[in-house]
C-alpha cells in the first residue's frame, strides 16, 4: 500500500451471525488487504461463495467488518457511521449486477439519474441538464430521459445504471457483477463502455466477477479469491496466463473456449487435474462451469 492508494483494505475480516442458540458466526471473510490506485480497475475474481461480494459490501458500508481495516482517500471508513457514508457517498458508488431491480420502476430515467444529484443540492434545471449530458455520455439518445427502465433492454438498463454512478463523478465505483446478467455481446459493448468513461474521468473500478475473461478485458491487476481468502495477486497477464496459485488454475481451466478441439484439451487437462488432487487428498475441487462446459 503507499500514499497514492485511493483506497486500502487492510486484514478485513467480516463474521455473519449463525442461526440458533450459542451457534458458531460464519467467517465469509479472513485477513483480506488490497490497495486500489486512482485511475486503476482492480478485478477481484473468484466462484460463488468466495468472499468477493462480502468484500465489495463491506467497502461499501452494506456489512460490519469484524477486525481490520478500510481508507478511502486517505480517511479512515471502517464502520462508519450512516451520516460518514452519505458524506463519501458522492465519491463512491456501486453498479449492482442486476440493472432492472437496481432502478426503480415507477420512476422515469430523468428523475432516477436527477435523484442523487438533488439530493446533493443541485437545481432542478442544473440537474436536468446534468441528466442530458449522462445520457449521451453512456450513448443513450434524450427521449431516454422521460421513459421507464422497462421499456428499456438489459444492456440499456445497465447503461442507466452506469450514468446514475456516474452522476456525481465519484473517485471509485464498486462494480459488482455488472455484466453476469448480459449476452456476449452486449457484455463486451458494456465493458468497452466502461473502459471508455475510465479513460474520460480517471474513475477507478473494484471490478467484482465469477469470469476470469471478462477480468482479463477489463483490468489493470487481479485478485484472486478462495473461500474467504486471498489466494493470488498480480498483473492481469500474470494471473490469467501465468497462474501460479492452484486454484487459480484451476479456475482458469474451468473457463469455457470456443473451439471445440482447445476445449476437449482442456477437459482432459482438467481430469488430469482433479484426479491429482484426488490422490493427494486435496479439498475444494474444481470451480463451477457454465451448463455446456459439462463433459
Amino acid at each position: 500500500m503507499t500514499s497514492a492508494s485511493l483506497l486500502e483494505v487492510h486484514n478485513v475480516s467480516v463474521d455473519y451471525p449463525a442461526k440458533g442458540f450459542r451457534a458458531t458466526p460464519y467467517r465469509a471473510l479472513t485477513n483480506v488487504s488490497l490497495s486500489l490506485r486512482r485511475g486503476e480497475t482492480l478485478g477481484l475474481v473468484g466462484e460463488s461463495g468466495s468472499g468477493k461480494t462480502t468484500l465489495g459490501r463491506a467497502i461499501l458500508g452494506l456489512v460490519g467488518t469484524s477486525s481490520g481495516g478500510i481508507r478511502f482517500d486517505g480517511r479512515d471508513i471502517t464502520n462508519s457511521s450512516r451520516r460518514t457514508r452519505r458524506v463519501i457517498s458522492k465519491d463512491m458508488q456501486v453498479i449492482f449486477q442486476d440493472p432492472y431491480t437496481s432502478l426503480n420502476p415507477s420512476m422515469s430515467i430523468a428523475d432516477i439519474l436527477a435523484e442523487p444529484l438533488l439530493a446533493q443540492g443541485i437545481s432542478r434545471t442544473g440537474a436536468r441538464e446534468h441528466v442530458v449530458g449522462l445520457l449521451d455520455r453512456v450513448r443513450l439518445p434524450s427521449d431516454a430521459a422521460e421513459r421507464l427502465p422497462r421499456e428499456f433492454s438489459g444492456g440499456q438498463r445497465q447503461r442507466i445504471a452506469i450514468a446514475r454512478a456516474l452522476a456525481l463523478s465519484p473517485k471509485l465505483i464498486v462494480c459488482d457483477e455488472p455484466v453476469s446478467a448480459l449476452d456476449l455481446t452486449t457484455q463486451a459493448t458494456v465493458l468497452d463502455l466502461l473502459i471508455e468513461l475510465q479513460n474520460e474521468t480517471g474513475v477507478a473500478y473494484l471490478f467484482v466477477s465469477h469470469d476470469l475473461s471478462v477480468i482479463r478485458h477489463i483490468s489493470h491487476r487481479v485478485t484472486v479469491m478462495h473461500q474467504g481468502s486471498l489466494v493470488e495477486s498480480g498483473s492481469t497477464e500474470q494471473v490469467t496466463e501465468r497462474p501460479e496459485h492452484p486454484y487459480t488454475k484451476k479456475l482458469l481451466m474451468s473457463a469455457p473456449l470456443p473451439d471445440p478441439d482447445a476445449q476437449k484439451e482442456r477437459r482432459a487437462q482438467r481430469r488430469e487435474m482433479a484426479r491429482l488432487d484426488a490422490e493427494q487428498g486435496q479439498t475444494g475441487g474444481f470451480p463451477a462451469v457454465a451448463p455446456d462446459d459439462v463433459p
